[in-house]
């Protein structure tokens, strides 16, 4: 259908890799109808040189839309083709990736987000896409990496890729990346936020499109955030981990929608459903451990939680269809809280972004270098 049949992405889920999954989008667009979904990251080689088992890893259900495809790559030859490849499937948007951090893409791979220290190719690969595409196409990356981390490089980035480029949507994690070998998840923690420069942004380039990532765990943190000015806002692991009380609060309070009348039971039973007609859809995948890993977090918080998980997890060993995973491990869950309706959380406030505001960078000018 294309982005402007959807809401505005004033709020969506991040791409992460193992976790955003078909199957988690399945549960997360029966608890929001608003939040943008994004895709695993897929290495234009994958598509590439799975063409007689593209379904496995680009089909999806027609009720996830909007949803954004994510690739990854050095290639562009690869990237023609895997954008090409992809487009019949009907994604709302490609994101090309230029932030993740792993060692395996970073590293090895030599793409992810080593590629910003090469804004020229990011700027090809984006025409090359967008030329294979005919819908939007947008770029995620950190603030920087390593030693390459002041205010004006992000911005010299920022400025080749969208002159060159007929990209105007960038996703920036609020955090620069280390490759010296720290794991991904010490790349979530130990690198400083420094949402100065994501709000920096939005002043020296009116006529670009930014979405703020990176630290956020709260629909009012996200509230907040819009509040000073985001365009729109990208939760992760928060969304994952918790999407009741995330995902199931994003089209009330993020969108305005009137809050939905569902409950975590009638969610079961419509993921029980799906959930039973893709185990070992693909031979032996998906495995049914992986068609149940995206309920795990949907009683976060809640009486009995933990139990009820070790109890699933037993009964993984011999239980063989999710309808009866649920059968035999719902007992453990108070009808309370399988039956009570989502409800708005009391509303609190933040000053993380209004200081962030205090902290801006001085002013980008583009050197005349860069001009010519």
């Amino acid at each position: 259908m294309g982005a402007e049949h959807y809401p505005p992405p004033w709020f969506s889920v991040a791409p992460m890799m193992e976790w955003t999954d078909n199957h988690y989008r399945t549960l997360a667009r029966l608890i929001s109808k608003k939040a943008w979904l994004y895709s695993e990251m897929l290495a234009a080689e994958t598509i590439v040189y799975q063409t007689g088992n593209l379904d496995r890893f680009l089909a999806y259900g027609p009720e996830q839309h909007p949803i954004v495809l994510q690739i990854g790559g050095n290639n562009l030859e690869n990237l023609a083709k895997a954008t090409q490849l992809a487009t019949p499937y009907g994604y709302d948007e490609i994101n090309f990736n230029c932030g993740c951090p792993s060692p395996r893409v970073a590293g090895h791979g030599c793409f992810g987000v080593r590629l910003m220290l090469d804004p020229k190719f990011v700027a090809e690969a984006m025409c090359v896409i967008a030329a294979n595409t005919n819908v939007p196409v947008s770029v995620k990356c950190r603030i920087g990496l390593d030693d390459h981390d002041s205010y004006n490089e992000l911005c010299d980035f920022i400025y080749k890729v969208s002159s060159q480029s007929p990209t105007r949507h960038f996703i920036i994690h609020s955090r620069k990346a280390l490759l010296n070998g720290i794991s991904p998840a010490d790349n979530r923690r130990i690198p400083p936020l420094k949402y100065e420069y994501y709000y920096a942004l939005l002043r020296d380039f009116p006529d670009l499109q930014f979405t703020i990532n990176g630290g956020i765990n709260s629909i009012d943190e996200v509230n907040a955030a819009r509040l000073e000015g985001a365009h729109g806002v990208m939760l992760g692991r928060a969304a994952y981990s918790n999407p009741w009380q995330i995902l199931g609060l994003v089209d009330s309070a993020v969108y305005g929608a009137p809050l939905r009348s569902i409950t975590r039971r009638q969610v079961l039973e419509q993921y029980q459903v799906y959930g039973d007609s893709v185990v070992r859809m693909y031979g032996l995948k998906p495995h049914i451990r992986d068609v149940v890993k995206p309920l795990l977090g949907l009683f976060h918080a809640e009486p009995r939680n933990v139990v009820w998980k070790r109890k699933v997890d037993a009964a993984l060993l011999r239980c063989t269809t999710i309808k009866s995973i649920l059968e035999e491990t719902l007992g453990e869950i108070p009808d309370r809280v399988l039956d009570a309706p989502l409800t708005e959380v009391p509303s609190g406030s933040t000053d993380t972004f209004i200081k962030a505001k205090s902290l801006l960078p001085p002013p980008y000018t583009v050197s005349e270098e860069e001009l010519l």
